[in-house]
């Protein structure tokens, strides 16, 4: 049986020898008695778990169309399908350029990070960077931020989920005599709780049909519309005046808002642990995730302010998208809208709740939280407790309603991990460790990543008052759990 290096370390290896079913004796030979508990565990199970905790490593089943599916999907949804409304109201058309100012942000990013998974391949994302890099304290931090910022997210997510599920009432002609947003959101987030305990792969086969047939949708009617705002099919729509009164203020602002639709490109780092072939999928999942999303943000923008002014779309609030394909192609359009809205806020939220649950199985492997976090299902090869987790604190802030504020502190605690992941490479290449071997080298990467880290922490700067003070007080929290639990555990440099 082979233990994990140290009490919170990695020992490298997967559970890729155990017949692709974590929970199958068949073809796994001997099965020896577990001495704690007395259950016979096949080897090949117990080379990958130690069958008296249930720690291990997590099975390796996300290839590189699983990790663009987590990445895009992720994206794709808050983005075009939840935004436009609130992006449109705050910034008129040059929501675009706050969109547009995301991706460059998320690309500064990506860039090292994608250099920082392929010498670190582990579970736990930008907070196993930080913590080998930097140390304890700051990977203390941002982990249990990672742990919390996905949260948000993925209750933001939810409740996105919840107002395009309460729109299929609407386009039934179903009155009801509350607002089912929330709701709606909080049984979703339940549920796809509950289906994440069966395994990373019945995740990412679900992610990959989601994504293909919601990219066909969105490319139909971007095409169709963005020809339809250009004259092609009727009459020019005339645009408005494209910055708003407050110039580049309100820009930056709506940058700062809209950034949680950029997280998708590092919850595929933070299951990296879970994706075959890391060297090469890694990279291209992250940097191809944002420019592929990137454009389909820009372009969305564009119809949609092209179709309504920008005051009324931010009338329509998270459901604005399906007014816009209204606006084109009447009832048809609506109804695909529904239902492509439908599928990427179930794929984001799908993807968030996995990636959540894995930040909490990272920390506890490295000892800042208790060890029964880490404890893995012995038949699904999946981290229950860690799941558990993850889904309870998301469905008490879905509950809540608060769409803005979600995002915002979403952002917030993800823009601290980016910037100290710059900081991190800067570090780990001036030191070159022994054991810091990328297999992808980050282009001019110290002029990227410190353009990335500058760029990070500059758009905190443009946050409602409200999401900052939420953001730094979980930062405070966590930096206080690290000197009560944690100040004894050395992480810089240990796998």
């Amino acid at each position: 049986m082979t233990a994990p290096n140290g009490p919170g370390g990695s020992s490298g290896s997967d559970a890729s020898g155990v017949d692709g079913n974590p929970g199958s004796t068949a073809g796994s030979g001997p099965v020896a008695p577990d001495p704690a508990s007395g259950v016979a565990v096949p080897d090949g199970l117990a080379d990958a778990v130690d069958a008296d905790t249930g720690e291990g490593e997590l099975e390796r089943t996300i290839g590189l169309s699983g990790g663009l599916a987590i990445g895009i999907g992720t994206m794709i949804g808050a983005g075009i399908f939840v935004f436009p409304g609130l992006a449109a109201e705050n910034a008129g058309p040059a929501a675009s350029l706050s969109f547009a100012i995301g991706a460059v942000v998320a690309l500064l990013v990506a860039l090292p990070t994608s250099e920082l998974a392929t010498a670190m391949p582990r579970s736990g994302g930008g907070y196993f960077f930080i913590s080998r890099g930097l140390g304890t304290a700051p990977g203390a931090v941002v982990g249990l931020g990672l742990w919390l910022g996905l949260v948000f997210a993925s209750a933001f997510y939810l409740v996105g989920l919840g107002s395009y599920a309460g729109q299929v009432f609407l386009e039934a002609g179903i009155a009801l005599p509350v607002d089912p947003a929330v709701p709606l959101g909080v049984a979703f987030g339940v549920g796809l709780t509950a289906l994440s305990l069966f395994g990373t792969e019945n995740t990412a086969s679900l992610q990959n049909g989601i994504v293909a047939v919601l990219l066909v949708i969105l490319t139909l009617f971007l095409s169709y519309g963005g020809l339809d705002a250009l004259g092609v099919f009727g009459s020019e729509r005339l645009p408005e005046r494209f910055f708003p009164p407050g110039g580049l203020l309100p820009v930056l602002q709506t940058a700062a808002l809209v950034f949680t639709s950029y997280l998708g490109f590092a919850q595929v780092a933070t299951v990296a642990g879970d994706i075959k072939d890391p060297s090469r999928n890694l990279p291209l999942a992250m940097v191809a995730s944002v420019l592929v999303v990137g454009v389909f943000y820009v372009v969305t923008v564009f119809v949609a302010t092209s179709a309504f002014g920008s005051a009324r779309l931010g009338e329509f609030g998270e459901t604005a998208m399906v007014e816009v394909a209204r606006e084109f192609m009447g009832f048809p359009g609506a109804l695909a809208i529904v239902v492509a809205g439908l599928l990427a806020t179930f794929s984001s939220a799908n993807a968030s709740i996995l990636s959540t649950s894995r930040a909490v199985y990272a920390v506890s492997r490295d000892d800042l939280i208790p060890a029964a976090a880490s404890r893995i299902n012995l038949q699904y090869g999946t981290p229950h407790v860690a799941l558990g987790l993850a889904g309870g604190p998301i469905v008490v802030l879905a509950a809540t309603g608060q769409v803005e504020l979600l995002a915002e502190v979403a952002s917030f605690l993800h823009l601290v991990m980016y910037g100290l992941i710059c900081v991190a490479l800067i570090r780990l290449r001036r030191e070159q460790p022994d054991w810091y071997v990328p297999s992808f080298r980050c282009p001019a990467g110290f002029a990227v990543a410190g353009c990335g880290a500058l760029a990070s922490f500059a758009l905190i700067a443009f946050m409602q008052p409200a999401s900052i003070g939420i953001g730094i007080a979980v930062m405070i929290a966590a930096y206080g759990w690290y000197r009560h639990y944690a100040t004894d555990v050395e992480l810089k440099g240990r796998f």
